[in-house]
């Protein structure tokens, strides 16, 4: 293995797919490190899920070349298989079974060794045991969701591949559920994950933000938040939605959001965004300067992004 693939566990670039005339992935690159937690944000329908099949052997790319655990996405998807968890949208096993069956069936799919045993340390550590006979049709999405990672992890993968695994999940599950995955983690299981949670993109060591088949912005949580050079300001005050109302369709403003008692007032051209506001100030409101957040970064990078599709 070269020092390459040593050093990433995803290594492509010029990944593209197409579905007839539509290019849903258009020539990402992305290198991904052994034992990094990888968030992927963007809009529904922007090719995430597309791509992630692509990384795992499900899908063949179109276009582009590299490697997903040093083995080729394009010739070597049998080997890649093995080697991969794979945690989709659905869940996707046998409602009919028990807890523990679900695990021992996905086990002798992968011809796991001593199968008992590795479904017992399944169990217990995802805190499984005492529900083990229960059926996973019974299971809130919770235990849903902790039964379908050890079903992922079964076969002990180097790569753990998570499409929204916490959508509809309650905030305490999914602190539990962000708290093992940075134990994989810091245990070298790498792990690149799709969320539209603001809080879980930031617990990531690295983002991605990809919008209609396009990468737009790729770093860490700080190199993203600058590299879209974003100015916020934040405002509170008396009969604030009139004031949005004013602010919204102002040249230079981007955004006009609601967040509790004040409003964002967001826009990429500072000057621009600040003599918009200027023209509507009034002693009955105050206004703040504040970091941009990375909602307000991925509504305006949405915003700004052309639909495939449209």
């Amino acid at each position: 293995m070269s020092a390459a693939a040593s050093e990433f566990a995803i290594d492509v670039t010029g990944v593209t797919k197409r579905f007839g005339s539509k290019t849903v992935v258009n020539g990402i690159d992305l290198q991904v490190r052994r034992g990094e937690i990888y968030g992927f944000l963007g809009p529904n329908g922007s090719g995430k899920t597309t791509f992630i099949r692509m990384l795992c052997g499900l899908l063949t790319p179109d276009g582009g070349q590299g490697t997903c655990l040093g083995y080729n996405v394009r010739t070597q998807q049998a080997e890649i298989k093995r080697q991969v968890g794979y945690m989709t949208q659905r869940f996707s096993y046998y409602e009919d079974l028990s807890i523990r069956e679900n695990l021992d069936f996905v086990a002798r799919i992968y011809d796991v060794p001593d199968r008992a045993a590795a479904v017992d340390r399944s169990l217990e550590r995802l805190g499984l045991q005492n529900r083990s006979t229960q059926l996973a049709g019974q299971l809130s999405g919770g235990w849903k969701q902790r039964l379908a990672l050890a079903a992922c992890l079964i076969h002990s993968p180097l790569l753990l591949l998570l499409d929204e695994p916490t959508a509809g999940v309650d905030p305490k599950a999914r602190r539990e559920f962000w708290e093992e995955i940075h134990q994989l983690s810091a245990e070298g299981l790498t792990v690149l994950i799709t969320t539209h949670y603001m809080d879980e993109a930031e617990r990531c060591h690295r983002l991605a933000y990809l919008a209609y088949g396009n990468l737009l912005a790729r770093g860490t949580l700080d190199e993203v938040l600058h590299s879209v050079a974003l100015t916020t300001w934040t405002v509170s005050g008396p009969n604030l939605r009139a004031l949005a109302d004013q602010l919204r369709g102002r040249d230079g403003i981007e955004q006009v959001v609601a967040f509790g008692n004040t409003l964002h007032v967001s826009g990429r051209d500072q000057a621009r965004l600040e003599a918009a506001i200027s023209a509507v100030k009034n002693p009955a409101h105050t206004w703040t300067r504040v970091r941009s957040g990375l909602e307000d970064v991925f509504i305006s990078l949405m915003d700004q992004a052309k639909d495939n599709f449209a």
